[in-house]
């Protein structure tokens, strides 16, 4: 694990990269909690650049909350269909109708029970409260997982990753006081623009000189 000395130096320079390299992505820098949740539930198994296109169709057919609890199922799923797991639009469509029926319409502000929504887990939970709410709340994808993995423990090979309870407990230490919705956001541009899941760009990493898996890491065969 990273030592403490070390947790400014990597905060300042991840943010500063974000700052310059961040993705312009029509889901940040919104407070709208209903459009955030849409984003979260499309990017949990679909690549960005798929759900750039369904994310604005999808929410011009249901602009609310209410007005996708009040849609049948059926039309929810077609909307849905070019991404995949359509699963996915079935529990979010319930979940439209308990928050509907149970909370007036509007996503819950606590992480208990954003958890008894249907098809809520606790990354998608912290990342409602953190983008939406404003919650100083880590967040922990298969890309902060990596990046962690590989940042603060010596990886041997790029697909060696820790167990996600022990990355969770690192993304809790190191999340700033400020600026905790930016850091969240940076960590999974870092983690999947740079420190990919094959070939990372360590010459171009902003933490490279701190990375624990930098010499020690074998890349993957690319073929």
């Amino acid at each position: 694990m990273y030592k403490n000395r070390k947790k400014p130096k990597v905060i300042k320079s991840i943010l500063a990269w974000y700052a310059r390299h961040g993705r312009s992505l029509p889901w940040r820098q919104i407070s709208n909690p209903y459009r955030i949740l849409v984003s979260e539930v499309m990017l949990q198994q679909t690549q960005v650049s798929r759900v750039l296109v369904k994310y604005p169709e999808f929410l011009r057919q249901f602009p609310t909350l209410r007005s996708l609890a009040g849609a049948r199922q059926r039309d929810v799923v077609v909307a849905w269909r070019g991404m995949g797991y359509n699963n996915r639009a079935v529990r979010l469509h319930k979940l439209a109708k308990v928050v509907t029926q149970k909370y007036g319409g509007r996503l819950p502000r606590d992480i208990d029970s954003l958890l008894l929504l249907p098809g809520v887990g606790k990354y998608t939970a912290n990342a409602i409260l953190s983008s939406a709410f404003g919650v100083r709340a880590p967040v922990v994808d298969v890309n902060v997982r990596r990046l962690f993995s590989r940042l603060f423990w010596k990886a041997r090979s790029t697909g060696e990753m820790r167990p996600e309870q022990e990355i969770w407990e690192a993304a809790t230490a190191i999340l700033p006081y400020k600026q905790a919705y930016e850091w969240n956001q940076a960590l999974m541009d870092l983690g999947a623009t740079i420190c990919t899941a094959r070939v990372p760009c360590c010459g171009v990493c902003p933490v490279a000189s701190q990375c624990a898996s930098r010499t020690s890491m074998k890349r993957a065969q690319v073929r």
